[in-house]
C-alpha cells in the first residue's frame, strides 16, 4: 500500500507538514523515504519492519548500503536514497564537532558517536583527534576486537595523535554486552592512554561507551 492510499490524516507527509517533523513517529518518518510498501505488507508497516530489524535509527545509521540490500522490499531506488539521508545525518554531526570545541555540546559529541558505534556488531576502539580548541580532527578506529575482547595498544594512539598533531583525544568504544557501564578495565585503560598521551603534551578529555540504549561519559561520572 503507498502513502496515498491511507486516510489524508494518517498520511505522514501531510502529518509532517501540518505538525512539524518531531509529530512523526520513526516508522513514519521512514516511511516518507520508502513511499510504498510491499505485497501484503503496508509501507509502514515495512518502515517498522526495517527499524526492528536494524535496532531502530541508531543500528540503521551504522549499517551499510550492502545490508540495507539484503531487505526484502528495499531496491537500488530506495536504498540509494536512505543510504544518502543516513550519510547527511553523519556528516551533519561531524561538521558541528570540526566548527566548535567538542565538549561544549556533550550531548552532540554522543549522538555522533552511537551513529558511529551504536549498531556494530563488533567491538572497535575509536579516538576523535581534537585540535587544541577542541574541535574535530579526525575520528579513526583504531582496533577491532571480537565480541568479548579488545586490545588496545597505545603507542599506536600516541603515534596517531602525533601524526595528525592532535592536542586532545576523546577516546570511545562500544561494549560488546551493550551495556554503557564504565568496568575496572575500562578505567586502567584510560589510565593508561592518558598518561601516554599526556607524555606528548595530548590531553584525554573523556572516554564514552557507546551501549544499545544509551552513552555513558566518563567525564560526567567524575571518572576522569
Amino acid at each position: 500500500m503507498p502513502l496515498t492510499h491511507l486516510p489524508p490524516d494518517a498520511r505522514p507527509r501531510e502529518k509532517l507538514l501540518a505538525r512539524g517533523p518531531q509529530a512523526l513517529a520513526d516508522a513514519e518518518l521512514l516511511a516518507l523515504l520508502l513511499r510504498t510498501g510491499i505485497q501484503g505488507t503496508t509501507v509502514l508497516q515495512l518502515a517498522q519492519q526495517i527499524l526492528d530489524r536494524f535496532g531502530g535509527w541508531a543500528g540503521l545509521l551504522a549499517t551499510s548500503v550492502q545490508d540495507l540490500g539484503k531487505v526484502k522490499g528495499i531496491g537500488p531506488a530506495k536504498r540509494a536514497e536512505i543510504a544518502a539521508v543516513l550519510e547527511i545525518a553523519r556528516r551533519s554531526l561531524s561538521q558541528q564537532l570540526v566548527e566548535k570545541p567538542a565538549m561544549s555540546d556533550v550531548d552532540t559529541v554522543k549522538t555522533y558517536l552511537r551513529l558511529q558505534l551504536g549498531g556494530l556488531g563488533q567491538e572497535v576502539f575509536a579516538v576523535l583527534f581534537l585540535d587544541a580548541q577542541l574541535k574535530l580532527i579526525a575520528m579513526e578506529t583504531l582496533f577491532h576486537g571480537s565480541l568479548s575482547h579488545t586490545t588496545v595498544h597505545p603507542r599506536e594512539v600516541v603515534k596517531r595523535a602525533l601524526a595528525l598533531g592532535a592536542g586532545a583525544a576523546i577516546l570511545a568504544h562500544n561494549p560488546p554486552s551493550g551495556v554503557a557501564e564504565p568496568s575496572r578495565a575500562d578505567e586502567i585503560l584510560t589510565k593508561h592512554l592518558s598518561q601516554a598521551l599526556a607524555l606528548v603534551d595530548v590531553r584525554v578529555v573523556d572516554h564514552f561507551i557507546v551501549g544499545a540504549g544509551e552513552v555513558v561519559s566518563f567525564a560526567e561520572r567524575g571518572l576522569l
